[in-house]
């Protein structure tokens, strides 16, 4: 009789163990569905309109110069800028490990661009884009800022959105345009970093 019990113990607690797999699952399921929905949907909307400020995120920088995919950043801010969207543009990004920051390089890109040297502010010192949204904050209070355009790839217009929304900006995103390619393990990996990288953030474990 007592071997019996124990038995059905075990098998209870076997259905239960699986019960809750199969609930962590099906959450899991629908968190990276929802995640995955909202970078597609940020991804491929252009919500620009008029600002106090454009915030372009740094990209690589070679040698000074603006990498191709910072350099579509850039000039889709410049468009933005020329069109009227706001008066000044704000480059973003510390050291690549050179003599030159990501700011800096983008900064003097504008201006080489015919930016006036005062519609620009390089911010030169963050890593990564929870830096960035949190030192453009601190640019924004000295400056007045309260609504902000913010510039950079589709896959990461969703996770920025949040970030700065959640440093208090009324911000709207502008992804580059990005030619169409079949490179489609890239454009996963690129998906797959920013739904683990929002989940760690939003779990703070990032």
């Amino acid at each position: 009789m007592g071997g019996a019990d124990r038995a059905k113990r075990r098998g209870i607690r076997l259905r239960v163990a699986l019960i809750l797999v199969a609930v962590i699952f099906a959450v899991a399921a629908v968190w990276c569905h929802w995640v995955y929905t909202q970078i597609q949907k940020y991804a491929h909307e252009d919500q620009a309109a008029p600002a106090d400020a454009i915030a372009v995120l740094g990209a690589a920088e070679w040698d000074g110069r603006p990498s191709p995919v910072y350099r579509d950043r850039l000039d889709h801010a410049l468009d933005l800028y020329r069109s009227g969207i706001a008066p000044l543009i704000i480059t973003v990004g510390g050291s690549g490990g050179d003599q030159y920051s990501e700011g800096s390089v983008g900064a003097q890109y504008l201006i080489s661009m015919g930016v006036p040297e005062q519609d620009v502010i390089a911010e030169t010192h963050s890593r990564d884009t929870e830096q960035s949204a949190e030192r453009i904050a601190v640019i924004a209070r000295a400056n007045g800022i309260h609504r902000i355009v913010v510039v950079s790839d589709p896959t990461h217009m969703f996770r920025v959105h949040a970030l700065f929304a959640a440093d208090g900006f009324d911000v709207l995103t502008s992804p580059r345009a990005v030619p169409p390619n079949n490179d489609n393990e890239l454009k996963f990996d690129r998906i797959a970093h920013e739904m683990i990288s929002y989940t760690l953030w939003r779990m703070h474990l990032h």
